[in-house]
């Protein structure tokens, strides 16, 4: 099965890439008809309203990477609401003239369709809950649909295994949200919006003093379970994703990982168990997408596993590096710019960034033992191939930013031999970024991201660039959505830090994977990349209306 399962993995890998001359496969035109609802909901399935909190200056938002700097708050009906109100609920609400609104999220996601479902599994909430129970998170209404209690046997059995007033959350993805416009390709773009969504919780439990870390220990299976979508089938089925454990720090007895085992008798239980609510119907027809079946099904983690922290096959180097650089804080609220981020839809090609800015952008991009990257479980995968275009004080051209000293010699070893791996002038000594190339690199920047001028027209763009081979062959076929994972946390990190400088971030899904790889002189599959990106300054689209994120709430009463 592990042999078969990477091959499906390399042969839908190498199916869905865009090419100058076929695009992976989709319907190829909006099929309006049968467009799917973004919200889930469990119609019948009891409600706890959650707080909608006003807006706080407190904490800052650069306070929220600095080791042990903003104090634990109890876990609360006001920190569970505030987990969710600034990491998975809406924004805001957009609307064109003649248009009915749509939704945006706190959590980017491809297209603005949003498969990414989120779910709280919890003991006794003060003001919230007397009673265990696993819950869906409903972000339309901001609320948590109970599925089903649990027994108080089941919880203090959880609650034994976790650190101290940890709550779990746990990510689905429906696959038909995102393959209704993209097709076979949406398989990458739901894991992206995992990734996303993985950092969004991350800096939202970080404001509150909190730490999370992902749960390596248990299979889809169990985690399908526990949430009570293991009884959903079709094209509307919500896939397992990640479980994560998110607790208040606790200076005396940090823990780099979270081990959870559910038992037998427990998983059985529920497997059995009546779940509350009845999945709401998304579309009123769909149009299958085998293809995603395959991997989605190649890619299930169907046994427990070592923890991967301490997986000799991914900790034999550290997992993050130590940041020596200290920058001032910009005293910016962490809400605010979590809450105000927004997808550029254009940019206008005239706004520059300094170096020293740009550099600072980029060390926040580097992995340590800090929110978000710590919520990671394995050494870093992803390093980055910039084209830079309107920094002040650099040459433009084709730089790379080593994200793991482990990454250099294959990069080497896989790059075109005549670039020059320079060192650019006032990078700080703890930033491995190196000048491959000096060159206006706008037009193939914008070539590679499917002819789309948010790629040249912004201050830098990028690929981010997995160690593809060697981690699909040593950890085997369900890493690959984990590569995915963490270009999405890496693309969360730049959306929050392009709004930090003033300019706006773009995720870019649409790029031709083997052109790019041509770029950079990669000819095998060692290296792929997997997301792209461009940072600028946004040009806003003066025709649409900006609705309060629950104004629909308000309008009830």
């Amino acid at each position: 099965m592990t042999r078969d399962a990477i091959g499906r993995v390399l042969q839908y890998h190498d199916r869905t890439k865009h090419h100058l001359n076929r695009y992976a496969r989709s319907l190829g035109y909006m099929d309006w008809a049968t467009q799917p609802d973004p919200f889930r909901r469990f119609d019948g399935a009891p409600k706890l309203a959650l707080d909608h909190p006003a807006l706080s200056e407190q904490p800052s938002y650069d306070s929220l990477f600095e080791p042990n700097s903003v104090e634990p708050e109890p876990v609360d009906r006001q920190s569970v609401s505030r987990l969710f109100y600034d990491s998975l609920a809406l924004s805001a609400w957009k609307q064109a003239p003649g248009t009915k609104p749509w939704s945006l999220r706190i959590s980017p996601s491809s297209g603005a369709l949003y498969p990414t479902e989120g779910y709280l599994v919890a003991g006794p909430v003060d003001q919230l809950s007397t009673q265990a129970a696993v819950y869906h998170y409903s972000p339309y209404d901001h609320a948590l649909e109970q599925r089903i209690e649990l027994t108080v046997d089941e919880w203090n059995e959880l609650a034994a295994q976790l650190p101290a007033g940890c709550v779990l959350l746990a990510l689905t993805s429906i696959y038909w949200r995102e393959s209704w416009k993209y097709g076979e390709r949406a398989f990458r773009y739901c894991n992206h919006d995992v990734g996303h969504a993985i950092g969004a919780i991350a800096l939202s439990a970080a404001m509150l003093g909190w730490r999370t870390r992902m749960v390596g220990t248990v299979t889809d299976e169990q985690i399908s379970v526990l949430l009570g979508v293991h009884q959903q089938e079709g094209m509307e089925a919500e896939h397992p994703d990640c479980l994560l454990a998110v607790y208040p720090r606790d200076d005396t007895r940090e823990r780099q990982s979270v081990d959870l085992r559910l038992t037998v008798a427990m998983v059985e239980r529920l497997r059995a168990a009546e779940f509350a609510g009845t999945p709401n119907r998304l579309s009123p027809d769909h149009h299958p997408w085998p293809l995603i079946d395959e991997v989605s099904q190649a890619t299930r983690r169907e046994a427990p596993t070592v923890q991967l922290g301490n997986d000799d096959a991914l900790s034999g180097e550290a997992r993050t590096q130590p940041i020596v650089t200290t920058f001032q804080d910009r005293n910016l609220s962490a809400q605010q710019i979590i809450r105000q981020r927004r997808s550029a839809v254009d940019m206008d090609g005239r706004t520059t960034m300094d170096r020293d800015v740009f550099y600072r952008l980029l060390t926040r991009l580097t992995p340590c033992d800090q929110p978000p990257f710590d919520v990671l479980p394995w050494r870093p995968r992803v390093s980055l191939a910039l084209f830079v275009h309107r920094v002040e004080g650099i040459s433009p051209g084709l730089y790379v930013l080593i994200r793991h000293p482990s990454h250099e010699r294959s990069l080497r070893d896989n790059f075109k031999q005549e670039f020059v791996w320079e060192e650019p002038p006032g990078c700080p000594g703890s930033l491995n970024l190196r000048l491959l190339m000096e060159a206006d690199c706008r037009q193939a920047a914008e070539a590679i991201s499917c002819g789309q001028s948010i790629a040249s027209a912004g201050v830098f763009s990028l690929g981010m660039l997995a160690e593809f081979n060697s981690s699909i062959e040593e950890q085997g076929a369900w890493f690959y959505p984990r590569l995915f994972w963490e270009t999405g946390l890496v693309g969360q990190v730049l959306y929050l830090e392009a709004e930090v400088t003033g300019l706006r971030g773009t995720g870019i899904g649409c790029f031709l994977d083997d052109a790019m790889h041509d770029i950079l002189g990669i000819q095998g599959a060692d290296w792929q990349s997997l997301y792209h990106f461009t940072v600028g300054g946004p040009v806003e689209d003066p025709r649409l209306k900006t609705i309060p994120p629950y104004a629909h709430l308000e309008a009830r009463h």
